[in-house]
């Protein structure tokens, strides 16, 4: 897909790093304080992708998912967040009425099943999974759905709230968004609140110009043809400025801890190429979900109590040995994750909480540390691409773009605030209908009714009974502007009784057009229906009826007679009788054929196919044999024998090896 091209200043066509801003950008920021219509578009990475040069510096579209209220950097991106399991949640939760949830809500409502629900990237397990029936998912999510209502309903009851509504405020905002003089009006750069620590963030409100300046770092300079920085493990000073990312869940674990001073390497053609630099990384996984139910083993032995199968005997292993294999990563870590500002967790599951906040002896990780902070957008499965790929969004600025019109709208709004209600606009009431409306629309529903049920007697009776016309016009027009008249609708409903009994005996005017301009004729849908019209007519002019319509503007051809009619239904009937029969007389033929050939199948597969006469019949092995052995002496047929013999045993060997 070809993305549109967006206009942005030249100063954006690069990386935009928070830690390396460029000086022109740096010192002409200010704090933008109206940010209701802002939404990321766009945002430089920080890591290149391995692709060309062009699509490195590319500018990426705007993608986003309006339902979860998240944007992302690619197409791609967006596609596999709408194949997560946060996605097909969120979508239910629509169809069903209630609230959507956010990525860290999503979270606390899979803990206690203890799976990797996030995750879109391919794998053996993925492959596993999807030939057992791929159903763990949407089977967990049902639980989870079935979970939240029986709660919500517990909890409305004990409070007195239908449906267990809560009342909440609207949190603090995941971006904070600067302006520049460099930049146009409409364009504004936000950054992550996350990556600020707890008192950065008390003075965010008013200095974060300053505290963005206060963070700017000088990049390391690397020589070209040496160790790759992004793959290099405890190479640099823990003295520097640096975080730590872990994501762990469904048996999957990826940590690593990242300077946030970046590497500067100069390509083979001669830009500069920043990169991140990786102090340590690791990841493992280990099979602890169950493939089919979902969740993991613990959870499920918690549930319904141990099970006894080699499975859950490895699963129960698995675990322990994840654990094991985590704590002596972290206690190994310990030094630099105490030296990092920031510490980004996803643990997904009360056994991967545990599993890192203990307690247990000597731990490392605390749930109460301050620089404890969640990932404020959609993750996938723990993998080091999949954290190199978080790195990038938390460090990269945003870039909005909106238009002036709307911040037309909005300075308006902010010097006039509106006093009118949030409640929708209550819909205009429906005029109230006089008596005669009343009348008509109740004579317009016994009409329908009759000539939908083919009752001709009972329509005339009705006509004459109630002093209506013919020609009645249906109440209201609008809802009847295909069929404006008691005509109109027997002949759409296609209705001969009908049609004959309105003209030549109520007097129905056959040439009053509906809405479309079509006559009653043009509606009729059938030659049955077209030729009572054409019998009606042939009646009223046979009877020299003075009250004669104008037969042209009712589109009726010429004049039938009864028995004409008759005639005409009768050739039709027979022709449709004929047609039929040699349908039939055709479909027997070629079930008789199968079945000829059929039977000739099954005869020459149980005796073999006929011979012609005069063929010499086939000798058997025996006879083959004593013919090449006739004329030679004992020795020489003991010595052909043999050699016959060990051939077919060569013959056995090459088959039991291919066989094996």
């Amino acid at each position: 897909m070809e993305a549109k091209s967006i206009d942005l200043p030249e100063v954006l066509r690069r990386p935009l790093y928070l830690y390396d801003l460029p000086e022109e950008l740096l010192y002409t920021l200010t704090q933008q304080s109206n940010t209701s219509l802002l939404r990321p578009v766009e945002s430089a990475l920080l890591i290149p992708d391995q692709t060309s040069q062009d699509q490195q510096n590319a500018v990426s579209t705007s993608t986003s998912c309006a339902l979860c209220q998240v944007s992302f950097s690619s197409v791609i991106e967006q596609r596999e967040h709408v194949r997560s399991d946060f996605h097909k949640y969120n979508l239910k939760c629509k169809l069903r009425g209630t609230p959507t949830v956010t990525e860290t809500s999503f979270n606390k409502l899979i803990g206690e099943l203890d799976e990797s629900i996030s995750g879109s990237e391919t794998s053996d397990s993925d492959d596993e999974q999807n030939r057992d029936g791929g159903k763990a998912n949407d089977d967990t999510l049902t639980a989870l759905l079935k979970r939240q209502a029986k709660i919500s309903q517990v909890e409305g009851a004990e409070a007195g709230v239908p449906n267990g509504k809560r009342k909440g405020g609207p949190g603090r905002a995941p971006l904070l968004w600067l302006k520049s003089s460099k930049m146009p009006e409409n364009i504004s750069l936000g950054l992550y609140s996350a990556m600020l620590t707890p008192l950065e963030q008390e003075k965010a409100d008013e200095h974060l110009v300053d505290l963005v300046k206060s963070k700017q770092l000088r990049p390391i300079a690397s020589k070209p043809g040496k160790s790759d920085p992004t793959t290099a493990n405890g190479n640099f000073s823990q003295s520097q400025q640096q975080v730590f990312l872990c994501m762990i869940g469904g048996g999957h674990f990826a940590a690593m801890v990242v300077s946030l001073a970046p590497s500067l390497v100069k390509s083979a053609g001669g830009h500069e190429e920043r990169h991140a630099r990786v102090i340590a990384h690791k990841t493992f996984h280990r099979y602890t979900t169950r493939r089919k139910q979902g969740g993991s083993q613990s959870a499920n032995d918690a549930a319904k109590g141990n099970a006894h199968s080699a499975g859950s005997s490895l699963r129960r292993y698995n675990e322990a040995a994840l654990e094991s294999d985590v704590r002596a990563i972290l206690k190994e870590w310990k030094s630099m994750i105490d030296s990092c500002q920031l510490l980004f967790i996803r643990a997904t599951g009360v056994t991967s909480r545990r599993t890192l906040y203990g307690p247990y002896e000597a731990q490392t990780l605390r749930n109460n540390d301050p620089r404890l902070r969640g990932f404020p957008f959609s993750t996938r499965r723990a993998t080091q691409s999949e954290l190199m790929r978080a790195f990038s969004e938390l460090t990269r600025l945003k870039v909005s773009t909106i238009s002036k019109d709307a911040l037309e709208q909005t300075d308006e709004k902010v010097a006039t605030p509106s006093k009118s209600s949030t409640a929708p606009p209550k819909p205009p009431p429906t005029p109230a209908l006089s008596p005669e409306e009343q009348e008509a629309a109740h004579h317009t529903s016994q009409l329908t009714a009759l000539i939908r049920r083919s009752k001709a007697p009972a329509l005339l009776t009705y006509l004459t009974k109630n002093s209506l016309p013919a020609s009645f016009l249906l109440f209201p027009p609008q809802a009847h502007h295909h069929a404006p008249t008691p005509l109109h609708l027997a002949a759409s409903s296609n209705a001969p009784a009908l049609v004959s009994a309105l003209i030549t005996k109520a007097g129905s005017d056959p040439t009053i057009p509906n809405g479309e301009g079509k006559t009653p004729f043009d509606l009729a849908g059938n030659m049955q229906t077209r030729d009572a019209f054409r019998v009606a007519r042939g009646s009223l002019e046979a009877e020299d009826d003075k009250h004669q319509w104008d037969w042209n503007r009712s589109h009726i051809p010429s004049a039938l007679t009864q028995a004409q009619a008759d005639e005409r239904l009768k050739r039709e009937k027979t022709g449709k009788e004929a047609a039929e029969n040699e349908r039939r007389t055709a479909e027997l033929e070629r079930i008789k054929k199968e079945e000829e050939n059929t039977n000739v199948n099954r005869i020459e597969r149980k005796g073999g196919a006929g011979k012609p006469l005069g063929m010499a019949a086939e000798k058997t092995a025996s006879e083959k044999r004593e013919e090449e052995a006739r004329g030679m002496t004992s020795e020489m047929r003991m010595r052909l024998e043999r050699e016959r013999r060990a051939r077919a045993a060569e013959e056995r060997l090459k088959r039991m090896q291919g066989a094996r």
